[in-house]
Formats: C-alpha cells, structure tokens, sequence
C-alpha cells in the first residue's frame, strides 16, 4: 500500500499574468496551504524598498541579543559581588537560555564563548551556595563548551567533586584540566590537597 510520500500526482498550476500568483483548481488543503505561503513571500519580496526588489544578507549576529547576554552576566556578577548568590544563579540561567536560543546560522564559536562563561559563572555561585552538584554539573558543561583556556570551570567541577567526597573522580577531573591547561597553579594546589584527602582516607 503506498504512502502519500511514495505517490506522485501532477496537478495544474495556473499563474496570473499581473499578480505573478500561483493557484491550482484542486482541493487539497496542503497544496492551498503551500501555495498562499508561496504567494505571500513573492508579496514581500516585491515590496522590498532595495534595488531590483533584492533582500539584504542577513546580519550574522544579532547585536541586541549580543549586548542583552552581557548585561545578564554583568548583573549576575553584580548580584555575586553583593553575596547575593541565588539571585545571580537566576541573572546566569537567563544569560543562558537567551545565549542558547541563538538562530542556528549564528557563529557557533560565540556561542561556546558566551555559554561557557555563564556557565562558569553560574557553577561559581552554586558553589557558594554550597550546591555542590549544581555546580559540578554547570561547570562541566562550560569545559564541553571551552575545554582550552577555561581553567577556572576546570577548578570548580574538581572542587565540587571532593566536597562531595568524590576523590577518585575529583583527582581524574583535576589531572585532565592539568593536561589541557598546563601546570596552572590552582589546578595543581587542587590535585595536591585531593591527593592529601586520598592518602588520610587510605591510611584509615
């Protein structure tokens, strides 16, 4: 039995010779559907006050949206500074969901940059909250989005990971920041004080 994606039917379009409009004599809804979508793209087109009714490339990055991410984190920041904690998880989370809803055709690169800081942010003031998980998680995710040059979230999942006495993974996340970041010097106290917490644990 076939499929109506499977079957082909011609159907006759008419064009008005002074409208440039597509319609056909047919019932089908869709093709209605479709056709009055055409139509009134061709309208807007032809209204276009640009030379030879051309639309103009689309800007690649919105600068508004741009400029509002910033002002969350700023104000986030502004909040953490304060000691305002929960306050500034909720400036970070709408940086985010703002910075995640970019259109697709967007620099994927801005995207990672904007993300994993907010992230990063974000994992720091769950830490002062003593959120441990939260924070582990957010600043995993800003490494996934930044896995170089971001030692700060590096430090703060291995910092999380050992308040929650999870030594083995807190001393494997802090040995693969010291790979990617080099020898940087608060991943290197960390992974001294989780090897400290490991030998007390060991010799009890």
């Amino acid at each position: 039995m076939s499929s109506d994606l499977e079957t082909f039917t011609m159907l006759p379009l008419q064009l008005d010779p002074q409208t440039k409009a597509l319609t056909a004599a047919t019932g089908s809804r869709a093709l209605q559907a479709e056709l009055a979508s055409l139509n009134a793209l061709h309208r807007s087109l032809l209204a276009l006050e640009t030379p030879n009714q051309v639309p103009p490339p689309p800007v690649p990055v919105n600068p508004k949206r741009s400029a509002n991410v910033g002002k969350l984190r700023e104000s986030g920041n502004a909040e953490y500074r304060k000691g305002k904690h929960a306050d500034a998880v909720k400036f970070y989370s709408l940086g985010l969901q703002m910075a995640l809803t970019r259109p697709l055709w967007e620099p994927q690169q801005l995207v990672r940059e904007e993300v994993a800081a907010l992230y990063a942010n974000r994992a720091q003031a769950h830490m002062a909250l003593q959120s441990w998980a939260e924070g582990a998680a957010d600043a995993e995710a800003s490494v996934e989005a930044k896995r170089v040059g971001n030692s700060k979230a590096w430090w703060r999942r291995g910092k999380c990971l050992m308040e929650m006495g999870r030594l083995a993974e807190a001393r494997e996340w802090a040995s693969r920041g010291l790979e990617v970041e080099g020898d940087e010097g608060e991943l290197v106290s960390l992974l001294k004080d989780i090897n400290e917490k490991l030998a007390v644990k060991g010799s009890s």
